[in-house]
């Protein structure tokens, strides 16, 4: 996905002209239509407008703008075109220093370690010197003979080799791999794979991770003397050549239950408010609850603070009557939790594990999504604010960051461990360790299982290296066994660490 478009439309004596959106100065008017993304951080001129920032702030309902307001680069225009005067200079828009967050926790993270990296460091100068040792001390302090010794120290250093013990972690890793994706998980490495096994906490990003990002309608109030079906077929009327979430999530809706969608006129958008139009000659309008001009009943206002209360969005539904304009009902979208996402918080909370969600979405939504689900949750948080909540958490143990967007990205390299929806921007992709290719929250609890018994396997695997070389060490130094069943013990060692790392394919896990 381009974060910015490439050209920008910008206005020069009221002429419209093409212009390198990498060249946009400050002070430059641009114009934007609907569906286009901002090409730079702008100060909104001639008219309120409906932008979707998702990508940037997780809130899932496109926000209203007014004249004045400052736009942020990566911002989709929702709804007309409007004119914004460029607030940013180049390389300092909001995907810029989105951007700049992720380089600078990049270069905070402390490099991962592998256990064999550590283990290798003494082993084998360690093996060279007691071969040595082997080889000269008896000879010299003991006036034992040359050739027995030579001999015996050059069994033990074949004994020493460190081929099964090299093995035993490439091979758990490789299988361990192998089963990840077979269940659709990408892990970029063994150390990320390595590291998974060890995670303590994990973050969830709201939008597009823990919900699926599309508002969904939920609840359908009748208040006037309208049936359900006709209150919708009259609501999609009105929605009906919208671009807005909610205008098109509606229209589906009610197509989907195959309720007739009458066609409407003079339709007209009422930015910060809702909608209007005419259908069969009498006006209805769609409004936010906050911007009713006509009062009603004490019933429904006390209906909708509950639907609010829940996190979900509400349009008040009116038609024009001999008294003004009458409440018909009311429409409550919200976005619609994952199917597999409370099964996974639960299986993540038997391994141990702490979950937290956070998002950039207003409280009272990030309560209603967070709660039932049994999580802790952080809200109205930036870019920069979750990264420095991640920092927080990776400062007491190790924390593991899941979501799908560009601004959950800094938060994604910040963390210990990163993982990506598979449905996600092409930055949050590429800067995660592990990617959840069918978008299965489920797999997430699986790969840190998988990730533990791969930890446990290498071990096993070292324990039977270390374990059938110290045995035949003791045997070559008392001469009971010579070079060729030191060479037969080197490959069969060799042979048990393979066929051990290669239960890994196998593996299943203990929560499905």
């Amino acid at each position: 996905m381009s974060l910015v478009p490439e050209e920008a439309t910008i206005i020069v004596d009221n002429a419209r002209q093409k212009k390198s959106a990498a060249l946009l100065e400050p002070g430059d008017i641009i114009e934007v239509a609907p569906g286009d993304r901002m090409p730079a951080d702008g100060e909104l001129l001639n008219a309120n407008a409906s932008f979707d920032e998702s990508a940037l702030t997780g809130e899932s309902v496109p926000v209203e703008r007014m004249v004045g307001d400052t736009v942020m680069a990566g911002a989709v225009l929702a709804d007309k075109v409007v004119r914004l005067k460029v607030t940013s200079k180049q390389g300092e828009n909001a995907i810029d220093r989105i951007l700049h967050l992720i380089e600078e926790a990049e270069s905070r993270r402390a490099p991962i370690e592998r256990f064999l990296d550590k283990f290798s460091r003494w082993y084998t100068p360690l093996m060279m010197l007691v071969s040595l040792l082997v080889i000269v001390t008896p000879p010299l302090l003991f006036a034992q003979p040359w050739e027995t010794w030579i001999y015996r120290g050059l069994a033990l250093l074949l004994i020493a080799c460190p081929c099964a013990l090299v093995i035993s972690t490439p091979a758990a890793i490789t299988s361990g791999l192998a089963a990840a994706t077979r269940r659709g998980a990408l892990i970029k490495g063994g150390a990320a794979l390595e590291q998974l096994g060890n995670i303590e906490s994990v973050a969830f990003d709201k939008t597009g991770t823990l919900t699926l990002g599309k508002p969904q309608v939920t609840d359908v109030i009748v208040s006037g003397s309208l049936s359900e079906d006709e209150l919708l077929s009259a609501a999609a009327s009105i929605e009906q050549g919208s671009n807005h979430p909610l205008a098109t999530s509606l229209v589906r809706y009610v197509e989907s239950k195959g309720i007739a969608i009458s066609p409407a006129s003079e339709q007209k958008a009422l930015v910060g408010v809702g909608v209007e139009g005419m259908l069969e000659g009498v006006k209805w309008v769609l409004s936010a609850p906050s911007k009713l001009e006509a009062s009603i009943s004490n019933q429904a206002l006390e209906q909708i603070a509950v639907l609010e209360d829940q996190g979900k969005t509400v349009v008040v539904a009116l038609c024009e009557s001999e008294h003004g304009m009458a409440l018909q009902g009311l429409i409550a979208w919200q976005d619609e939790i994952r199917p597999d996402t409370a099964e996974a918080v639960a299986k993540l909370s038997k391994l141990g594990i702490r979950t937290i969600m956070l998002t950039g979405d207003n409280e009272r939504s990030a309560a209603s999504i967070a709660s039932p689900l049994g999580m802790d949750y952080k809200a109205r948080l930036l870019p920069a604010d979750k990264v420095s909540y991640v920092n927080e958490l990776a400062s007491q143990h190790r924390v593991a960051m899941v979501g799908d967007g560009i601004n959950d990205a800094p938060a994604m390299k910040a963390a210990n461990i990163g993982v990506a929806m598979g449905g996600g921007t092409d930055v949050a992709l590429e800067t995660a360790d592990a990617a959840l290719t069918h978008n299965r929250l489920t797999e997430l609890p699986a790969m840190i299982e998988l990730s533990r018994a791969t930890l446990n396997n290498i071990k096993q695997n070292v324990a039977l290296a270390l374990g059938l070389k110290g045995v035949f060490l003791v045997t070559s130094l008392l001469g009971i066994t010579g070079l060729w069943v030191a060479v037969l013990a080197d490959s069969g060692a060799t042979a048990i660490v393979t066929l051990n790392a290669l239960r890994l394919l196998r593996h299943k896990s203990s929560l499905d």
